[in-house]
């Protein structure tokens, strides 16, 4: 049987840690989701001022990540780039930038996903998170 690494409820609370501190030191309002390798909710905070329906963007985002074993801006430039088609994907609704994975061993452990400003800075935030854990 092969084993594989996942996150821990303490990987998970760094992660929004480092992702919560790069966005308030920019006075970025937000939300910010983490998510399991089969896009399942894990951790989520919506920051004060965040828009509510960030507090959808952001865990779907994460989901289409982790479930797509790529980060969602690859499906958001495919889509910007023709290919429509994309829009149709089952379970993935979050396909815009913002949704990074989480990837340790070559396993996808799960993504962190992020919405609330421009989509560079939303990744910008999930990366500090990410970068948290010192993969």
């Amino acid at each position: 049987m092969q084993t594989k690494p996942f996150l821990t409820h303490e990987d998970c609370e760094r992660i929004g840690a480092a992702a919560v501190a790069e966005a308030t030191s920019r006075g970025w309002a937000v939300t910010i989701a983490i998510a399991d390798d089969g896009g399942h909710l894990l951790w989520l905070r919506r920051l004060d001022g965040a828009a509510p329906i960030s507090s959808y963007i952001a865990p779907a985002k994460a989901r289409t990540a982790a479930l797509g074993r790529r980060d969602s801006k690859v499906y958001e430039d495919m889509i910007n780039q023709g290919r429509v088609s994309f829009l149709s994907v089952p379970v993935v609704e979050g396909m815009l930038e913002g949704g990074l994975q989480i990837v340790a061993g070559g396993h996808c452990l799960g993504a962190v996903g992020v919405s609330g400003v421009k989509s560079g800075e939303d990744a910008q935030i999930a990366r500090a998170g990410i970068d948290a854990l010192a993969l």
